[in-house]
C-alpha cells in the first residue's frame, strides 16, 4: 500500500510505513540537509520532525538550501 501526500504541490505516493515527517525526510535522503518543512501550513522546528504524524492527503512543503557562488 502507499500513502498519498501532496509534496511541494505534487501528488506523491510514499510507502505506508512512513508515518512521520522525520521518516519522510529519511526516505528522500534529506534528513541531514539544512531545510525548512511546512506540514499542513505549519512550519516545523527540526526537533518536531520525528513526532509530526503523517496521514493520507497531508500537504508538505520542503525547502532546502543549496550553497553556491
Amino acid at each position: 500500500m502507499a500513502l498519498k501526500l501532496h509534496i511541494n504541490g505534487q501528488s506523491v505516493d510514499v510507502p505506508d510505513e512512513i508515518r512521520t515527517i522525520g521518516e519522510l525526510l529519511e526516505h528522500f535522503e534529506l534528513s541531514e540537509k539544512m531545510l525548512v518543512v511546512e506540514h499542513n501550513e505549519n512550519i516545523l522546528q527540526k526537533e518536531d520532525h520525528v513526532k509530526a504524524k503523517l496521514s493520507e492527503g497531508h500537504k508538505i512543503e520542503i525547502v532546502h538550501f543549496v550553497g553556491g557562488g
